[in-house]
């Protein structure tokens, strides 16, 4: 469980998140949704130390993380996966590489520990016969999954996901989808996913936080988002799903 209190954060003027309070549950893929420049990203980025906050609490469990120093922070990180919006895979280094590297960073495993490691998570998200292809000779889909084999390797009890879906045809975004969540509850990880995809939202949306100039707006979960009375997410939902339709 990750929990944020009256969590404030400005950048210079412009006050970009204003006393956000919620609980992001364990076992359940948490959705953080809004429109450009709300401050779902900055609030994620917030989250897992990437900003320092202005004001607020910040718990991983029972650790209170925006006070820990830099070294326990690092040691807490490693309990961190993350999935980037561009799956940020390493050009010069082979799939299997990819996944054995955080392994190899911040583990004292043997290297054929590490590739025993990196073979189950490849595995697990069904990628097999591709350990020697680079990130340019797989597709899109793909890349996410071994980017979701890399998340994992370190077994994290917390998964962070930026938009996964970004560039993704509507049935791989499907795969991802279900993929993240079939981990998220099989191992029983905090999943914090930041999205404005409508279709993430009605499928895996266990608990969505909707996020508007710099305010938590709403929260609920998927069979609530199409029933609420909220106009600034109703024209949120609407617009997404035009947007949507379009690009099918």
């Amino acid at each position: 469980m990750i929990e944020v209190k009256n969590l404030n954060k400005s950048f210079g003027d412009k006050h970009v998140l204003r006393n956000i309070s919620t609980v992001f549950h364990k076992g359940q893929t948490n959705l953080i949704i809004g429109r450009s420049g709300s401050g779902k990203t900055v609030l994620l980025k917030s989250i897992v130390g990437l900003h320092e906050i202005d004001s607020g609490e910040i718990h991983y469990g029972d650790v209170r993380f925006d006070t820990l120093n830099l070294k326990s922070k690092k040691h807490l990180r490693q309990k961190i996966g993350m999935l980037f919006q561009s799956s940020a895979l390493f050009d010069f280094a082979t799939v299997v590489q990819n996944v054995m590297f955080p392994l190899q960073m911040f583990t004292s495993m043997s290297r054929e520990e590490c590739l025993d490691r990196a073979n189950f998570c490849l595995k697990r998200v069904d990628i097999v016969n591709s350990n020697n292809l680079s990130p340019s000779e797989i597709s899109g889909g793909m890349k996410k999954r071994v980017a979701i084999a890399r998340a994992i390797a370190l077994n994290p009890e917390y998964l962070f996901c930026d938009e996964p879906n970004s560039g993704l045809d509507p049935g791989t975004s499907i795969l991802i989808d279900n993929l993240i969540k079939e981990i998220t509850e099989e191992y029983q990880i905090t999943t914090i996913v930041n999205t404005h995809d409508m279709n993430s939202v009605l499928e895996i949306g266990d608990n969505i936080m909707f996020i508007h100039e710099g305010n938590k707006w709403w929260e609920g979960n998927k069979n609530d988002v199409l029933h609420s009375d909220n106009p600034e997410l109703n024209d949120f939902v609407f617009i997404s799903k035009m947007a949507q339709m379009m690009k099918s």
